[in-house]
């Protein structure tokens, strides 16, 4: 997320100005020119904070480097100077990457401040020991900022929310949502648990995805690699002999020379699709597309709808207050769970029917068409009991216990299969390489 500040006329000649926080510069620009239309302003700036870097120096003391954000360089020299500082330079920093921190470090965070809170240390005094212990540069920063913003009164949902960038969304509405909440410690550790949970199961993911595709990626590269310039240079020197080859070696070489006639088309058959499929993974129908068929993969698929309903249902209890405020819960719920189409259905589906057309929590995510037959059900049981809150908590664990135990077992089984494919392959090529050494040249008698 980026600062950007506005400064505008109305009709009678009146100057107003604001500041906003969104996620790029195009972004910015088009948010105030929208908000100019709708308000009949006549737009006279718009600005972006960015870095700066200074050097200073106090009296006859050695001079002093930093850096500073502002929206302009005058800014920082009177800054500088209302300090006593002698301004040597300020020049804008040419490259200003916004770095977000590392999950592990937000989970840390997160993490230390609820056990920091159930010692009864005030949370100013956590927030101050954590900036000056924090390494990471990126969310010391973030965390400075926060700071310095809640110690001036600022509202603090509204503080943390400015930097859902570095958080997430869900963990910025949570953490600014719990100095308002009266209960910190529980919101915190609450946090925590989404976070590690979600990381676990990346983690998970990756190992029972990513990793067997990039293994297999690796060896097809190498395979073809080894058939299209390594085993030929061989196998011709018998072609050239015009010695008769064994049917293996006759076939791998034919195979062989269809690769090495069409490199091109074997580079963009290897390099086009995943930079595409990539391309189209970043736009928001694409998104939504893959997030909607990775449920219906199957067995890891079943896996991933299990645990978005694990998560939805942890952050439901979390928030979850009475059946009066359900609408709100359930939509910071749905946005937690990181899938797309689960996240539209419940906004589009479920709540439309909650609120226009009176339908009650079991019946309108029935509807929504995400949910299991089984979370439905204690659900349903949950509504007539009045129990809601600790059905959710009670599925958010079951889901957590199936899920963590069967995936382990998947990993297992796709390591296995993965060493098997490799193995078949070391086997192919060294069948093919062997009978291609028992070939030998016919003898001149013989001829």
């Amino acid at each position: 997320m980026i600062e950007v500040r506005f400064s505008a006329a109305k009709a009678n000649g009146k100057e107003i100005s604001g500041t906003m926080s969104v996620p790029s510069w195009q972004e910015g620009k088009k948010k105030v020119t929208s908000l100019a239309a709708k308000h009949k302003l006549k737009v006279k700036s718009i600005e972006k904070k960015v870095t700066y870097l200074y050097k200073v120096r106090r009296g006859k003391e050695k001079p002093i480097t930093g850096e500073q954000s502002a929206y302009t360089k005058d800014e920082v020299v009177k800054a500088l100077s209302r300090l006593g500082f002698q301004v040597i330079s300020v020049n804008r920093k040419l490259i200003d990457l916004q770095s977000k921190p590392p999950a592990q470090e937000i989970l840390s965070f997160v993490k230390i401040s609820a056990e920091l809170l159930e010692q009864k240390l005030p949370y100013s005094e956590i927030m101050t020991l954590l900036v000056n212990d924090i390494e990471n540069k990126a969310l010391k920063d973030t965390l400075r900022q926060i700071n310095n913003e809640l110690k001036k009164g600022a509202d603090s949902q509204k503080t943390f929310l400015k930097h859902e960038h570095t958080f997430g969304k869900f963990a910025a509405y949570m953490l600014g949502l719990a100095a308002n909440s009266g209960n910190m410690t529980e919101i915190y550790r609450a946090t925590a648990k989404f976070l590690e949970r979600r990381q676990q199961f990346k983690k998970d993911l990756k190992s029972a995805l990513i990793t067997p595709f990039i293994t297999l990626f690796v060896l097809m590269v190498a395979v073809l690699f080894y058939v299209g310039y390594i085993f030929p240079a061989t196998a011709k020197l018998f072609v050239k002999f015009d010695i008769e080859l064994p049917p293996m070696t006759d076939a791998t070489l034919a195979f062989s020379e269809i690769l090495t006639a069409n490199p091109i088309l074997l580079a963009i058959g290897i390099i086009i699709p995943p930079v595409l499929f990539w391309q189209f993974a970043r736009t928001e129908k694409g998104k939504f597309l893959i997030d909607k068929y990775m449920l219906r993969i199957p067995i890891i698929g079943s896996l991933i709808h299990k645990t978005l309903i694990e998560v939805f249902c942890r952050v439901f209890y979390t928030l979850y207050s009475g059946s009066a405020e359900s609408i709100e819960p359930i939509k910071i719920a749905a946005e937690a769970s990181g899938n797309l189409y689960f996240e539209r259905k419940i906004k589009n589906v479920a709540i439309p029917l909650m609120m226009q057309k009176g339908k009650g929590l079991t019946e309108a995510f029935e509807a929504s068409g995400v949910f299991t037959q089984t979370a439905i059900s204690r659900f349903h049981s949950g509504e007539e009991t009045g129990t809601i809150k600790n059905t959710a908590q009670q599925l958010a664990n079951y889901y957590e216990s199936e899920t963590v135990f069967r995936l382990k077992n998947i990993i297992e089984i796709i390591q296995v299969t993965i060493s098997m494919i490799i193995m078949i392959v070391m086997i192919a090529l060294t069948l093919v390489s062997a009978e291609t050494a028992t070939i030998s040249p016919k003898s001149p008698l013989a001829s």
